[in-house]
């Protein structure tokens, strides 16, 4: 295996045609950016035959070595076939890679008359590509051909060294040189066609010359053959004869080449395809002018390519092929009704001007990504103007350029839309505590993805049928900003103007949605009493409209107003279906929301009216307050009590039943008014207290639980003579009071364990617990919506509780409460709050 270079062949260093056409086949039959016709030295390489090279190496056709793949090719005597030559150990520290973008490289050898290797003809890709065996054959074809006019330049160049020993000799030189030229055309054409079939014309005396393989291919034998031209139209499929012999003579005409593919018949009447190529050499200097070409049977490729153009034009999906400059080569039947244009103002065309609104988008950036890459890239992407549609796409590297699979998806991306729109609105009505904002705010997730324009109305619960009393314009949008600001004051200024019979008044009384699919303006004000609302419509011009009810159980909550202007089309089937199912959700969250109060409304009003004032005895200062909870259903079972006994103690009580319903609120009354009673009809201290109430809630089968804390003041004479007081308490699974001592310290009443809920077992032995506290102490009872919260546990509930109080030590008993609740309360309370503060003083006679 070779491993040195040879000397510099005699070659020129300038550009060199015949060279130049061999670079300009293996360009157009490989397509590829870069061809080259290479001869390496020991010193450089040259380029007699190149095309796609940048400057400045296009124009000096030379470079060193360390720029040179082909040297590799001329020492090993072998072929050199890279499909990514940054990964290529060979060669992956070129400098041809970042200078002249080579990464695939196909050389194959080019040789001199004695077989040594000189140089090679090569592709060149500037992205990672895999070469075919096809590619391969056709370079090795070429290169044969290539070397073989190399050898063809050698034996010229040695002639024309003899050329001064004789003059007799010049005329058979001429002659020889001449025979050349046409050997040389031969090799040219032969390598375009596979080096099959040939034929040669002498144009003087219309004489044929065709060897066996043309005569087979043309269905004729040598004894049937004339020798003439008209022997070969006779097998020529009728259809293309005309054109077959046009070309033909337009090439005598021209002195230039000859190509046609065209269908011959044979013998037996079936057709094969063909493929000719000619060129008229000679001519000068004495010889005779001669159309010699070669001719090859294409029916497999031909046949090949019917079948694909067959699979193409039957496929339900767009294909649209280009090549490496973007030009269109090919677009099938659904391209066609895709694009709605005819392919044939498509084919030929640049993909950048037939559809510039690509450019800077997710498609330029698509094909270019596959084109550069080497890879197909799947995207989908929207196509404005006159097209308006989603496309799936998907580009593919093909035969040096892009070819594009691409489905129109509007419908399915609608879809999705529509139902991320539903999602949208479901989650914003779910998200807000107030139905209403939440409603109102759909205004703006209708705009503009069903309409123009937006006003949603609400209906009081007291509201008439088909009346305007009780009607409120609470959201709207409208996709142009600049008329916002009117859309806003035409939805402050409309329902007062609205007539009897306007298109609202209907909808509210039948329940069905009312639409106008054109002169929208004009009919909405005839129903429009003079004014600023029907001015101000005048000013936004919908074309149409339609309003949709928000359909609560047994009446219509609420109104959706969709408004379309001129450029728009009217809203759809489709679009409101989707409206629809819209306003049904919103008029659901709206009658809950409706039911909500109401029951709310009822508990509260229950839980309030069981919840009596307590007793204001002398030596005690007592606070109360009771906080619902923001959802009607989360009303229910916390009390608060506070009453004299007959002894002269004071008890304080607080609880909660478990639930949180009316049922809950009915369940706490029972119990409330049951404790009271024993404490007070049996003087009873806390634990016998709790005793005999869960004793009496066995008897009457109270089936309920509830926590609970009973605490009595006391005072005995010694006590009295220091200011103190005894608090005697006990605790059924309560929350632990808390006391707020004179200095600021802040302490809880617990146990180590609590007692049992109320109402779980009857003969629970209750433990009863007692504290001296001295004067202006204060106590503290809550239930569990003070300090629970769901993002955290009871224990940092209750640490924020002692924190608060601690800071909130010294204010005033009604401040002191007014403040921890707005400390500690969140805005959305998700449970109702009851608390009972109490300020000791000296103990004397009750109030």
């Amino acid at each position: 295996m070779p491993s040195s270079l040879p000397p510099a062949p005699a070659v020129p260093a300038g550009a060199d045609p015949a060279f130049e056409r061999f670079a300009r086949l293996v360009r157009r039959q490989l397509r590829v950016p870069v061809a080259l016709v290479t001869f390496v030295s020991a010193d450089e390489q040259v380029f007699p035959g190149a095309l796609g090279l940048s400057e400045p190496w296009q124009s000096t056709r030379r470079t060193p070595l360390s720029h040179s793949f082909c040297q590799h090719v001329v020492r090993s005597a072998e072929p050199l076939v890279v499909s990514d030559a940054r990964l290529d150990p060979l060669v992956a520290d070129n400098l041809a890679i970042p200078d002249l973008g080579v990464i695939a490289y196909a050389g194959i050898p080019l040789t001199d008359a004695d077989g040594r290797v000189v140089g090679s003809l090569c592709a060149i890709d500037s992205r990672p590509r895999e070469w075919s065996e096809d590619d391969l054959a056709v370079l090795v074809d070429l290169a044969g051909a290539c070397s073989s006019e190399f050898q063809l330049r050698s034996a010229q160049r040695r002639a024309a060294d003899a050329g001064a020993l004789a003059e007799e000799s010049s005329a058979e030189t001429r002659r020889l040189l001449a025979d050349q030229e046409i050997d040389r055309s031969r090799w040219a054409l032969a390598l375009q066609a596979g080096r099959v079939g040939t034929f040669d014309l002498d144009l003087a005396t219309g004489e044929l010359a065709v060897d066996d393989r043309l005569l087979e291919l043309s269905g004729m034998t040598r004894a049937g053959f004339s020798g003439r031209p008209e022997d070969v139209y006779a097998h020529v499929h009728p259809d293309e004869l005309p054109d077959v012999v046009a070309r033909v003579q337009r090439a005598i005409r021209t002195g230039g080449a000859y190509d046609a593919e065209y269908r011959v018949v044979l013998p037996d009447g079936a057709e094969r395809w063909v493929s000719a190529h000619g060129q008229v050499a000679g001519g000068e200097d004495g010889t005779s002018a001669r159309l010699v070409g070669v001719v090859h049977d294409t029916t497999a490729r031909r046949r090949s390519l019917e079948l694909a153009v067959q699979t193409l034009e039957s496929m339900a999906v767009g294909y649209l092929a280009m090549d490496g400059d973007g030009r269109v080569s090919y677009v099938n039947g659904e391209a066609e009704r895709a694009l709605g244009r005819p392919r044939v103002e498509l084919v030929g065309g640049v993909v950048w001007e037939l559809f510039p609104a690509t450019l800077g988008t997710a498609f330029e950036a698509g094909y270019r990504r596959a084109a550069e890459t080497g890879r197909p890239c799947t995207f989908d992407a929207w196509y404005p103007e006159p097209l308006n549609a989603w496309y799936e796409v998907r580009a593919n590297p093909e035969h040096g350029g892009v070819a594009l699979y691409f489905t129109d998806i509007t419908e399915r991306v609608r879809v999705q839309q529509r139902s991320d729109l539903l999602g949208e609105v479901s989650r914003e009505l779910n998200s807000m505590l107030d139905p209403e904002q939440a409603v109102a705010r759909l205004a703006r997730l209708v705009v503009p993805a069903l309409a123009d324009w937006c006003v949603v109305t609400l209906v009081d619960d007291d509201q008439q049928a088909g009346s305007r009393r009780g009607l409120r314009d609470v959201g709207w949008w409208h996709a142009d900003p600049a008329l916002l600001p009117v859309v806003e004051a035409y939805a402050r200024e409309r329902i007062p103007a609205l007539k009897d019979t306007s298109f609202v008044s209907r909808v509210l009384v039948t329940g069905r949605p009312a639409t106008v699919p054109a002169e929208a303006t004009e009919r909405i004000q005839a129903v429009l009493l003079p004014g600023r609302a029907h001015d101000l419509l005048g000013e936004l011009t919908p074309e149409s409209f339609a309003i949709l009810p928000l359909p609560g159980r047994d009446r219509t909550v609420g109104l959706l107003s969709l408004f379309n202007g001129g450029a728009r089309a009217p809203i759809s089937a489709a679009e409101l279906q989707v409206a629809a199912d819209i306003a049904g959700r919103a008029g659901l969250a709206l009658d809950n929301a409706r039911l909500y109060r109401q029951q709310r409304q009822l508990a509260e009003g229950l839980q309030r009216s069981l919840l009596t004032g307590p007793a204001v005895p002398d030596h005690v200062q007592i606070v109360v307050r009771y906080t619902p909870a923001a959802e009607a259903a989360q009303v229910g079972g916390d009390w608060y009590d506070a009453f004299v006994q007959p002894g002269g103690s004071t008890i304080v009580t607080i609880g909660d039943v478990l639930g949180h319903n009316t049922e809950a609120a009915a369940a706490m009354g029972q119990l409330r008014s049951m404790l009271r009673a024993i404490a007070v009809t049996t003087d009873a201290r806390p634990a016998e207290v709790l005793t005999r109430v869960d004793e009496a809630m066995a008897t009457l089968q109270t089936r309920t639980n509830a926590t609970a804390v009973v605490l009595r003041l006391e005072q005995t004479a010694e006590q009295a003579q220091r200011g103190t007081s005894t608090v005697r308490w006990s605790n059924a699974g309560h929350l632990p009071p808390m006391v707020i001592a004179p200095d600021g310290t802040v302490l809880s009443l617990s146990a180590p364990r609590a007692d049992l809920l109320l109402g779980v077992d009857d003969t629970a032995q209750r433990r009863e617990r007692e504290v001296a506290l001295d004067p202006d102490a204060v106590l503290l009872l809550y239930t569990d919506g003070l300090v629970e919260r769901r993002d955290s546990d009871l224990d940092a509930g209750l640490e924020r509780l002692r924190d608060a109080l601690a800071d909130l030590a010294g204010l005033d008993l009604e401040e002191l409460c007014d403040q921890l609740l707005a400390r500690l309360l969140p805005d959305d309370v998700d449970d109702d709050v009851a608390l009972i503060a109490l300020r000791l003083r000296p103990h004397g006679p009750p109030a």
